[in-house]
């Protein structure tokens, strides 16, 4: 019997919560373009540029925790609600930032935008987990997710036509963070006027699980933090090795990752129906596989070949966050909330992947530095792989 994606009755809900995933999307991709615009505009290294990632996304592993319980003791509409006040406090900053152009300003402005973020995402992602049947939770949020793929395929595209179509000294940074923190305010005024159901969890810490579930969770935080380092280091690194390697015009390489994200998106939305059919933990191995092909040819500096192969990367990849955190939630006997909460401390991944692609590049050339991105995906396919062999234990195949 085929089950519903979304239940009637949280139609609503989805709608309005898949929203946010669009706003954060959008948020942590326009950030990549920074790099490759400070790296000239303030004379550093792409090493010292990665520190906009790494501000960033500690960021997310500082707040995880207090954010998992903040949503835990008051429900999924406040964190929600939380995170858009962060995300626009955040951007407002980037008005006095940009008068006082301090490096170190805006890496504060950015910290507190992950904090935003990180609350968004600990309450967003299980809520959609549970808004119909458990056997649809990877494709709902695969569907979901889509979303946050079409943001993050605006940011690169709206980020390089701001800051590249211009010189750097005739740049306002503030404009397009004040025009996010507006709108940010206004959706999280929506979502104090509205009434989300608080859904009950489907898990306890009254309801022991297999000691063996737990572990393969702990195994699932590990692949979700090898993940995080692959994808947000190859968006972070993306331009950069765009123009080294393949000599291509910055606007150019900026607008050509905005259509590598479409096809992020794309990916997404196919993986929401392929799931409909094969399991979607069998779908997470054989996406995995090829994107550690494809990561390999990358590696090899082979030019026009190598950046098809970092393209297609971005098909490949986009079912892995919501696949692997769908996988390993109700693993958890803590519930969804604090499952949720040590699953978003993961994209500090994206402040260690940034780090070490550049510093690798830095000292040898940016097709080797993607060895990490290569090594991240690795650990992907062996998740994939022992939960694939525990399934079929299970089913007696």
């Amino acid at each position: 019997m085929k089950h519903r994606l979304v239940n009637k009755n949280y139609l609503l809900p989805f709608i309005l919560v898949t929203s946010l995933f669009f706003m954060w999307g959008f948020a942590r991709n326009f950030l990549d373009v920074f790099n490759k615009f400070f790296q000239e505009a303030l004379v550093i290294s792409r090493t010292q540029s990665s520190l906009f990632q790494v501000v960033f996304y500690l960021g997310y592993f500082l707040m995880a925790l207090p954010a998992g319980w903040v949503t835990v003791r008051q429900g999924y509409r406040y964190g929600m609600v939380t995170g858009l006040l962060l995300f626009a406090v955040g951007s407002f900053m980037f008005v006095p930032g940009s008068q006082l152009m301090s490096f170190n300003f805006f890496l504060l402005s950015l910290f507190v935008i992950a904090c935003g973020l990180v609350f968004l995402e600990i309450a967003a992602n299980p809520y959609m987990t549970e808004l119909g049947d458990p056997t649809t939770a990877a494709s709902r949020l695969n569907l979901a997710q889509t979303f946050n793929g079409l943001g993050a395929a605006c940011g690169p595209v709206v980020g390089g036509t701001f800051l590249f179509a211009e010189q750097s000294d005739s740049v306002n940074l503030s404009l397009p963070y004040l025009v996010m923190g507006i709108f940010v305010l206004l959706v999280a005024i929506v979502f104090m006027r509205v009434s989300l159901p608080e859904i009950k969890q489907t898990a306890s810490t009254d309801t022991p699980q297999p000691a063996s579930d737990n572990k393969l969770f702990f195994f699932g935080v590990a692949a979700l933090l090898c993940y995080e380092i692959a994808e947000i280091s190859i968006n972070s690194s993306f331009i950069n090795f765009a123009v080294d390697d393949v000599h291509l015009d910055k606007l150019f390489a900026a607008r050509v990752q905005g259509a590598c994200l479409i096809m992020f998106m794309l990916g997404r939305f196919a993986g929401c129906w392929v799931m409909q059919y094969v399991r979607a933990e069998r779908t997470l191995l054989w996406c995995a596989v090829c994107t550690v092909v494809a990561t390999a040819l990358v590696m090899s500096g082979l030019g026009v070949l190598s950046f098809v192969a970092l393209s297609l990367v971005y098909l490949l990849e986009a079912i892995m966050f919501p696949t692997i955190f769908s996988l390993c939630v109700p693993r958890f006997s803590g519930g969804s909330k604090r499952a949720s909460s040590m699953l978003m401390m993961t994209p500090i991944g994206g402040a260690i992947g940034t780090w070490l692609v550049f510093s690798v590049a830095d000292a040898t050339t940016m097709s080797f530095s993607f060895i990490v991105p290569l090594l991240s995906y690795l650990v992907v396919m062996f998740f994939a792989f022992f939960i694939v062999r525990k399934s079929c234990k299970k089913s007696g195949l």
